[in-house]
């Protein structure tokens, strides 16, 4: 593949623009959409319903290895977006149910599931890889539905995301596995194992050590510059540089990519970053899901309606049952371990890559392989449907299980916190204001674009980010906060902040601090609520101050000072 062709580019910006509002618009998952579209788009869609490739060729993705190449950039974006909403000490505290919980469901999972393959007549190799590739999960489906509903940070998805990482991390001793089938050197093989996960381990620990070397200092230099374009590519270059890197070493290119999101999660630029990067995720992952439905013969599941339909079932069944006592075992209630198991239950996007591994090595039969390949596609087409009732099921199984408190794993980001006040700049006045609300006990979220004006104040945690875009307030949950606090001087960006706020969110009050009072009428007539010059309060406070030496009482210079305020206020008002 050199190029993804026009014509499909087209077919899946249509998908894109048409089919996922529609989805959205009868509430149901985008995810669901596009594997709608990639069944009836592909090869075993509505060309095998109607045999005419000329009249459909407008309407079809035809280049199926070109897409599915770019797809995977999809899965690349997303674990580089979870590993920014994490940190090396939050992972580190997960080390347990990463290695532990995970483990134990893949070992369980994969055993179970061989045993069935092997005593269904397949040969031992086949039942291994058939058992290995079935008991991991789709790692974008899960972590875009836990994201899109707002579940990522529920108990429920801190145990998804642990046994995912986990799988992401067996994939790699899986391709071992079927390599060592097919090499008859078991010694050879052995050895080769051994140094390939060696150097894995060794360009880890590089990655990290470059990473925290020179990645903060170098979003540092780009930030300063004030550079659009080029804060963008350095995001993308270093993203798929790091998916490069790991995946010529044997390892996921996606983990890769987590692994430089985690570099970059402690940055002052995170927010930034994932709001240049959420776009290009969202579309890459649009065509990943895409890619997958294009697998679905419709007529191989139409010839075999009650097997696949079974076998669907059961995976379903076998993966929701392992994994939620494994969830049960570390710790979690039954709510949430149920939720969890749910969630998990559908085969993953590895399984293709195995599955197709195995099949060039004549490990697998074709029918066979077709056969699970059409199961595992189906059981990631119901995940969405799965994840909708996913809540429900495990609330019922929790009140039967008369389970009261949850058990939470991490804390909820602040960004998720609500009546607060948005404190946009932390110069001499932001610093003042935000520590006014400190003592007051008043939630607020600071951002500033000058990662300098962080330093030196422990009570306040500072965003870096662009206030003026209107996913930089969505983020910041500017529909569930108090106010709007401006403290900034270009009288330009202001207008903008104001503009993108009101377009937002009507009816919430904006305050602005400015210069003087001609800047105050203008900003009033942009959408500002309340507006204070600089200039006039200074005044007002010399005022006081000369009213004080010339002896005059200090509550009459109080309402000298109120009175001139007010006059002053109703001329810019």
């Amino acid at each position: 593949m050199e190029h993804l062709s026009l014509g499909d580019t087209i077919v899946f910006l249509v998908a894109a623009g048409l089919v996922v509002p529609v989805f959205k618009s009868l509430r149901l998952s985008p995810v669901l959409g596009f594997i709608t579209v990639g069944i009836f788009v592909g090869p075993y869609g509505l060309v095998s319903l109607t045999g005419n490739t000329t009249v459909l060729d407008y309407l079809l993705i035809t280049d199926r290895e070109g897409v599915r190449a770019l797809a995977e950039l999809g899965v690349i974006f997303l674990l580089f977006l979870i590993g920014l909403d994490l940190s090396f000490n939050r992972l580190w505290g997960m080390r347990k149910l990463v290695l532990g919980m995970g483990n134990v469901q893949i070992l369980v999972t994969a055993l179970v599931i061989g045993s069935i393959a092997y005593a269904w007549g397949n040969s031992l190799e086949a039942a291994i890889i058939l058992g290995g590739c079935l008991a991991l999960s789709s790692t974008a489906i899960v972590l875009q539905l836990l994201v899109d509903q707002g579940r990522f940070s529920s108990p429920a998805g801190h145990a998804s995301f642990a046994i995912l990482l986990a799988q992401d991390l067996a994939v790699v001793p899986l391709l071992f596995l079927v390599g060592s089938f097919v090499n008859t050197a078991a010694t050879s093989t052995g050895t080769d194992a051994s140094i390939a996960i060696a150097r894995a381990l060794i360009t880890m620990v590089i990655i990290y050590a470059v990473g925290r070397t020179l990645l903060r200092p170098l979003f540092r230099f780009v930030g300063q510059l004030n550079t659009p374009e080029l804060f963008m590519a350095t995001t993308l270059l270093v993203v798929i540089a790091t998916a490069s890197i790991t995946h010529q070493v044997g390892l996921s290119a996606a983990l890769g990519a987590f692994l430089a999101g985690l570099l970059l999660s402690e940055s002052e630029y995170r927010h930034d970053i994932e709001l240049y990067i959420e776009p290009f995720k969202g579309l890459l992952l649009g065509l990943f899901f895409i890619s997958v439905a294009m697998d679905i013969d419709l007529s191989k599941i139409a010839a075999n309606p009650v097997w696949i339909l079974l076998s669907v079932i059961g995976l379903i069944g076998i993966k929701a049952t392992v994994t939620t006592l494994s969830a049960r075992l570390f710790g979690f209630s039954w709510q949430h371990a149920t939720e969890t198991g749910i969630l998990l239950g559908q085969g993953g996007e590895f399984a293709f890559v195995v599955i197709g591994l195995a099949l060039s090595f004549a490990l697998l039969p074709s029918d066979t392989a077709q056969f699970m390949l059409i199961v595992v596609s189906a059981t990631m087409f119901v995940t969405p449907l799965l994840a909708a009732a996913s809540g429900r099921v495990a609330k019922w199984v929790g009140k039967f299980a008369g389970e009261g408190s949850v058990v939470n794993l991490g804390d909820v980001p602040s960004e998720q916190i609500e009546d607060h006040v948005i404190l946009i700049g932390f110069g001499r006045t932001g610093q003042l204001l935000s520590h006014m609300l400190n003592q007051h006990m008043v939630p607020f979220i600071t951002i500033d674009r000058n990662p300098d004006l962080t330093n030196g104040d422990a009570e306040t945690s500072v965003h870096i980010g662009d206030a003026a875009r209107i996913q930089t307030l969505q983020k910041f949950q500017i529909d569930k906060a108090q106010a709007l606090v401006i403290c900034i001087n270009e009288a330009d960006t202001v207008k903008h902040i104001i503009a993108s706020a009101r377009r937002l969110e009507p009816d919430i009050p904006i305050l602005v601090r400015t210069r003087d009072e001609h800047q105050a009428q203008d900003l009033l007539q942009s959408g500002a609520s309340v507006v204070v010059p600089e200039v006039l309060e200074s005044g007002l406070q010399l005022a006081g101050a000369l009213l004080a030496q010339l002896d005059v009482p200090k509550h009459a210079a109080g309402d000298i000072v109120a009175q001139l305020r007010e006059q002053a206020q109703s001329k810019i008002s």
